[in-house]
């Protein structure tokens, strides 16, 4: 139950902060916390049991202390690096077949792939994956999936290698995207308070973008992800 319900809750708190001014398109740190500190309150209570379950320990019971945690293990699990984001040739648009693969060729080496592949991980009592990881792993790829520059071009490695200037300070469009646009926001219009910023963004989702939420939900197959779209 809970593998069915958390990507779908996901991609539509994503998509609502994806859409929120002037709240950022940023998934650092503070961005997964929120993403996933929204997907919280939305999960039926079944599934927010199921998903208890499977938190290690120090996650204090909260699915968003865990949210982060596949940007940490990237040095240790080095496999996992291309799970992060899905690049094309520089057509804008994605196509699974050829574009979901890691730089040997390995396919379904994406962030689309570990989206479908986590979520069967938890739908198949069997899977030999460990529940609680691939938990975290599939709360943090849907985070992902939803900010631009992790769906970018291969040939600037989705932003990374383009310099710029965010104010005064010098940095990558990548990262601007991913660290320095959330804590302006933070700064400039939610006085350092996370827990503001997801109430406005709350808000959002309830008011001026419930009549959405039915397009956010829909998918071709129930039995797929929605990752591609």
């Amino acid at each position: 139950m809970a593998a069915r319900v958390l990507p779908l809750l996901l991609l539509l708190v994503v998509a609502a902060a994806m859409a929120c001014a002037p709240t950022a398109h940023a998934w650092g740190k503070e961005g997964h916390y929120m993403v996933c500190k929204i997907a919280e309150g939305f999960l039926t209570k079944e599934a927010a049991t199921a998903v208890k379950e499977l938190l290690p320990r120090w996650a204090g019971g909260e699915l968003a202390e865990t949210c982060s945690w596949a940007d940490t293990e990237r040095f240790r699990y080095r496999w996992s690096s291309p799970l992060h984001f899905a690049d094309t040739p520089g057509d804008c648009q994605f196509n699974y077949a050829r574009d979901c693969h890691n730089t040997n060729g390995e396919k379904d080496m994406c962030v689309v792939g570990a989206i479908n592949n986590y979520t069967n991980a938890l739908e198949d009592s069997s899977s030999p994956y460990d529940p609680t990881e691939s938990l975290m792993f599939l709360a943090h790829f849907v985070g992902d999936v939803h900010q631009p520059l992790h769906c970018g071009h291969v040939k600037d490695l989705g932003g990374n290698t383009i310099i710029v200037h965010w104010y005064t300070r010098k940095s990558n469009l990548h990262h601007v995207w991913d660290v320095n646009v959330i804590e302006t926001a933070l700064k400039e219009f939610y006085n350092e308070d996370v827990s503001t910023m997801i109430k406005a963004i709350k808000t959002n989702i309830t008011d001026e973008w419930s009549n959405e939420e039915k397009q956010w939900e829909t998918c071709r197959s129930r039995t797929k992800t929605c990752a591609d779209k």
